[in-house]
């Protein structure tokens, strides 16, 4: 009967030598010869469309060669499935061809491309739809040669009902190495009504050959389109890596009485993290940190977003509990759910005053020089686009005096890790640590940063999870510049 695989012998040594998928193919009827191939498996698939006559011989293998050739050096994928088609139909002598896919809900079948032997597209066709099933649900070809009605009717409806003769259909690989692993993605089909038509192992072995390339060609479309894609991946992120930097702000050099320095790294090309200085409206310096959920190009649009809207805010009002709360309402409007940013906004006063607030901020810490006591700045509110009603206040003022030291930083500082026990963190303890010895020696805002840093980054032995960003501002003595 139709799709009843052929019985290998126990003493076939052909068996090790199976066709494309498995068997060789099924039976036309049980006990029939008349699919034309002999009992059992055939011989490799590398050789079995050979027939010993030269001449035929040779054309076949130079029109494989070229398809070979074409799929190697060929980026018009539809042109190319469009040639392949056409040679399954001149080789195989079919009347037509189909490449059939699978549908998106792995069930419909799509033809995506179907010729005839006059080379006509083929659009709204009938085919076997039983046998594309067949050979898509069990991964093996199928080689069928109709005799009579009731094989039609079991080979399936639609072969009866367009009086088919001939039917051969072979798997399209999947994505995967591993055939018995993925599920075809498709299959090749070829059909024919003429009665003399019957097509034979050696044609089911080309067929497949033909198939396999079919299949690298869409491997190889789809590796230069991902590569295409990757590609202008990458330049946006170096473009926006590259306006990110542009962003970060020069180091004020016309201050009195604070010494400051800030640094940021990206995780990736793009950063959630940013620090900024800005001359207030009423000419106090702001240093704001801010920290994005995330890391990459949807968290650097937010920050450069926050970045244009703080500068804004800041020269036109002077009280940073109202600055905070517009860019909160502001940032509400335009953030996702479940984005947000924390952010650490301070006011340095040239008498020494710092007015902060923390909206869901990691903590600052002030260095006192008098007692060598690090104290940290608590108190705030939510984190910027989570309550869009939210009224923010500052903090009490903090006064700073000659040698203090004031550090804002984001969470991927104190959460580098140590990459051989990764429980263990550079944390808060590992940056009061270094503040407080590298304070005590009098260095400067630079040289305290830069401690800091090499500290972390030698604990996590250079690696980053996380962006990371820390701004360290030292006050000096009253009336000197920085």
């Amino acid at each position: 009967m139709f799709f009843r695989k052929k019985k290998q012998a126990a003493t076939d040594s052909a068996a090790k030598t199976a066709a494309p998928g498995g068997d060789a193919g099924t039976e036309a009827s049980e006990g029939s010869k008349a699919s034309g191939g002999d009992p059992g498996r055939g011989p490799s698939p590398a050789t079995q469309f050979l027939t010993g006559e030269a001449r035929k011989d040779r054309h076949t293998v130079q029109i494989l060669l070229e398809t070979i050739a074409r799929v190697s050096r060929s980026r018009d994928l539809e042109s190319l499935l469009t040639y392949v088609v056409d040679s399954s139909i001149r080789l195989t002598g079919a009347e037509r061809g189909l490449l059939i896919m699978r549908g998106e809900d792995g069930q419909t079948l799509v033809v995506r491309n179907g010729r005839d032997k006059d080379g006509d597209v083929q659009d709204d066709v009938r085919f076997s739809t039983s046998v594309a099933h067949k050979v898509l649900d069990e991964n093996q070809p199928v080689r069928a040669t109709v005799h009579s009605e009731s094989e039609a009717l079991e080979l399936g409806k639609s072969v009866y009902d367009l009086k088919l003769r001939a039917v051969m259909c072979v798997p399209l690989a999947g994505e995967d190495d591993d055939p018995d692993a993925t599920p075809s993605r498709g299959v090749l089909y070829v059909d024919s009504r003429a009665a003399t038509r019957n097509f034979t192992q050696g044609d089911l072995a080309l067929f497949a050959a033909l198939a396999q390339q079919i299949s690298i060609a869409m491997d190889n479309a789809r590796l230069h389109l991902d590569s295409i894609e990757k590609v202008r991946l990458e330049q946006s992120l170096e473009l926006a890596s590259a306006i990110q930097r542009d962003l970060m702000p020069g180091i004020p050099t016309d201050l009195t009485g604070w010494d400051v320095r800030g640094w940021y790294r990206p995780a990736e090309e793009a950063a959630g993290d940013f620090y900024d200085f800005v001359k207030a409206k009423d000419g106090r310096l702001a240093i704001v940190v801010g920290d994005a959920t995330g890391h990459g190009i949807g968290p650097a649009l937010i920050t450069a977003t926050t970045q244009g809207s703080l500068r804004s805010f800041l020269r036109l009002v002077s009280e940073p509990g109202e600055v905070v709360t517009l860019l909160n309402e502001d940032l509400s409007e335009r953030v996702e759910d479940g984005r947000f940013l924390t952010l650490f906004l301070a006011l340095l006063g040239e008498d020494g005053t710092v007015l902060g607030l923390n909206a869901g901020h990691a903590l600052p810490f002030v260095w006192r020089k008098a007692t060598g006591d690090i104290e940290t700045i608590t108190g705030g509110g939510p984190a910027l686009g989570m309550i869009a009603d939210e009224v923010y206040k500052a903090h009490a003022p903090i006064a700073l005096t000659d040698g203090d030291v004031f550090v804002i930083y984001t969470d991927g500082l104190s959460e580098a890790r140590h990459p051989a026990d990764p429980d263990t963190l550079f944390g808060e303890e590992g940056i009061k640590r270094v503040l407080a010895r590298v304070a005590a020696e009098g260095a400067d805002a630079g040289e305290i940063m830069t401690a800091i840093l090499e500290e972390a980054m030698a604990m996590s032995g250079q690696a980053r999870e996380d962006d990371i960003t820390i701004v360290v501002a030292r006050r000096a003595r009253h009336g000197s510049q920085a």
